[in-house]
């Protein structure tokens, strides 16, 4: 497999797709789904060796298509989209990029609770109409100075939010099922506390966990009512970490102030009543999606793909299904 080709099935933009064919070498094919029918994201995969994926779904359906797919190197952290038990049967070996999008990640995070803070796009909507509520405004916006804010995951993107609210003022504070320790939590100027803590104290709180059996609805109805009241909530992660009807409920009858969603159950969350609330800041899952961070993480991805081609280790942070042994 020294001149393989690299499948791609995910709908990235023309300048993103430049992105990851100018950084690939030379002698590498590429093959693109025409269009997201399973029927052109197939066709791309058949001729496949590799796959780099972003968020497209990878089922046994589709992976059943690509013979030749010996390495799937996913663009980010999360592989809850990917059958992992087909690419185990089959011997296809998986590759996350542990921490490769905590940047464009975290910097989404603070500008979901600014939004959320000050009801950005309610304010946008209603200025562009012809309003101009500023006492509206003021009396119901809020700030990050002073605020206690909870952060429940403490991997790379969790410290990089805590790294960037450094300078806002916040009390900021953390839960982990692994706790890193004082030296790091010195170095984020952050405090551990109980998830229960955490959860009922925090004005703000943001998620970055991953999809697992043991976080699917961590916040579900009961959690979400311990929060405090008037509590702002923030998830860049995974919609399945939140009960979404519940979070709806609460956010309807004032009980928390605002949500800003990156993540949905099901997305597009078509016909989801959380969008048609003023207190909510939506977004098409891209808080990852900037084109800057994209150069970096396809060259990561590229370096992993060379060394599974020349049968070298990857980093162990990568591995997610390492690749078979000869």
């Amino acid at each position: 497999m020294a001149d393989p080709t690299i499948g791609i099935i995910d709908p990235f933009h023309p300048r993103s797709l430049e992105t990851i064919a100018a950084a690939l070498p030379p002698s590498w094919k590429i093959a693109i789904a025409a269009s997201q029918d399973p029927a052109d994201k197939a066709r791309a995969l058949a001729m496949a060796d590799i796959a780099f994926v972003m968020a497209a779904p990878m089922p046994a359906s589709l992976l059943g298509n690509a013979p030749r797919l010996r390495f799937i190197q996913k663009l980010g952290a999360g592989v809850d989209r990917i059958d992992l038990a087909h690419c185990a049967a089959r011997g296809i070996a998986v590759a996350r990029l542990q921490a490769g999008n905590d940047i464009p990640v975290a910097e989404h995070t603070l500008l979901l609770m600014l939004a959320a803070c000050r009801r950005l796009p309610l304010l946008d909507r209603t200025t562009r109409g012809g309003a101009w509520d500023k006492e509206g405004a003021r009396g119901v916006s809020r700030q990050i100075h002073g605020a206690t804010v909870g952060i429940v995951g403490f991997g790379a993107i969790g410290r990089r939010v805590a790294w960037l609210l450094r300078g806002f003022g916040a009390d900021v504070v953390y839960y982990d099922p692994v706790r890193p320790g004082p030296d790091l939590e010195r170095a984020h100027a952050v405090r551990y506390v109980s998830l229960e803590t955490l959860t009922e104290t925090a004005d703000l709180l943001t998620l970055h966990l991953p999809l697992a059996p043991e976080t699917a609805l961590l916040f579900d109805a009961a959690r979400l009512a311990r929060m405090k009241p008037g509590a702002i909530l923030i998830n860049c992660a995974r919609g399945g970490l939140v009960d979404e009807a519940a979070l709806h409920a609460a956010l309807q009858d004032g009980r928390l102030f605002a949500a800003g969603l990156d993540a949905f159950a099901t997305e597009p969350p078509l016909g989801s009543p959380l969008l048609g609330l003023d207190q909510t800041v939506v977004t098409p899952h891209v808080a990852g999606g900037t084109i800057d961070n994209l150069r970096r993480v396809v060259a990561r991805a590229v370096e992993n793909a060379r060394l599974f081609l020349a049968a070298a280790p990857l980093p162990v942070r990568d591995v997610v299904i390492a690749p078979p042994q000869d």
